[in-house]
């Protein structure tokens, strides 16, 4: 079974950075894609970024030109990068991982940016 373990969260002021890590258990070219999700509270999950094998990306509007996704296939893993960060960003931030139909995430981790 896939594991994904995140790490990285944290309370940073408006205006700062946080970078979220993933570690997959196995190699991350063996996911279809890979990426960043996001609870709010009183909020559904959303997508915040994701990369394919191929390395192609998305990302959600509310976060383009301040998040990035970049992985390091040595460490198994992908980031996200959040910089200009907001009020509200604050959520729980969940990895996530598909091969065809079979998903995984991880436990999430809490980032939290006062307003």
């Amino acid at each position: 079974q896939v594991q994904l373990v995140e790490s990285g969260g944290g309370l940073v002021q408006p205006g700062g950075s946080l970078r979220l890590s993933c570690a997959a258990s196995i190699n991350i070219f063996e996911f279809n894609d890979m990426g960043w999700y996001r609870r709010a509270p009183g909020k559904e999950r959303e997508l915040v970024a994701t990369i394919n094998v191929g390395g192609r990306t998305n990302y959600a509007d509310s976060v383009k030109g301040r998040f990035t996704i970049p992985r390091d296939g040595a460490k198994k893993s992908i980031y996200l990068q959040m910089n200009s960060l907001k009020p509200d960003d604050t959520a729980v931030y969940d990895c996530h991982a598909r091969i065809l139909a079979r998903n995984s995430w991880g436990q999430g981790t809490q980032g939290t940016v006062p307003s």
